[in-house]
């Protein structure tokens, strides 16, 4: 049974979410706070966390940083707030998903169902975008029988976009899984690395897309064939 957090200071959320997903089969482990949800990670095998930024002893946007650079796990935001800069924080901070309250309970579900989809993707070495391979374990891209050849970083680029398609990288995220924490260039360097691989790929358009998302960063998106 897939164990996922719930962590908000209403009560009413918290059980509302735990109705939803009980009833699909999920197990859900609830916090009142951050620190709490912090607590029940370390104790709990968690496979998808659901955060409220607006938490009392440490906010949603500081638990969801602590989350991804520990766990390798989905993370849903909730806020009330709409704005894009709240937005662009909890992307910054490594979040998958953001959910606005108030929102219908079926809408979460579908975003939870589908995250653990584009979770599932990353149990294999290759990833497949339609005529396109990725093998990790060899470090080669293909395209059927041809080995098409990437410098090793924009093949670690492309291969970390292609692990969770659909999901929105900022250009400091992408920084520190690809280049390091130590990296001492800018945030330019990705989108450099980016115009490189469109070119390369720029022949397989029908297969994959590498999106920008303006003042963010970039997601990619595997095309219906």
């Amino acid at each position: 049974m897939k164990q996922v957090l719930v962590a908000d200071d209403d009560a009413h959320i918290r059980s509302l979410v735990r109705y939803v997903l009980s009833r699909e089969g999920y197990g859900v482990q609830e916090a009142q706070d951050g620190e709490q949800a912090l607590e029940l990670m370390g104790e709990t095998a968690i496979d998808l966390a659901i955060l409220d930024i607006m938490m009392p002893r440490m906010d949603g946007l500081a638990v969801c940083e602590t989350i991804r650079s520990e766990y390798d796990i989905p993370i849903i935001l909730l806020t009330a707030r709409s704005q894009l800069t709240d937005k662009e924080q909890g992307y910054l901070k490594g979040t998958d998903d953001y959910v606005t309250k108030p929102f219908e309970p079926e809408e979460l579900l579908f975003r939870v169902k589908a995250l653990f989809r584009r979770y599932q993707r990353t149990a294999s070495d290759k990833l497949v975008l339609n005529r396109i391979v990725i093998d990790r374990s060899n470090v080669e891209v293909t395209d059927g029988e041809n080995v098409l050849l990437l410098p090793m970083k924009e093949f670690e680029l492309l291969s970390q976009l292609a692990q969770f398609p659909g999901r929105l990288f900022a250009r400091e995220e992408l920084i520190r899984l690809v280049w390091g924490a130590d990296y001492e260039g800018d945030d330019r360097t990705v989108d450099v690395h980016i115009k490189r691989l469109r070119q390369r790929f720029a022949d397989y358009n029908d297969d994959f897309a590498i999106q920008t998302v303006r003042g963010i960063g970039y997601k990619l998106e595997v095309k219906d064939r």
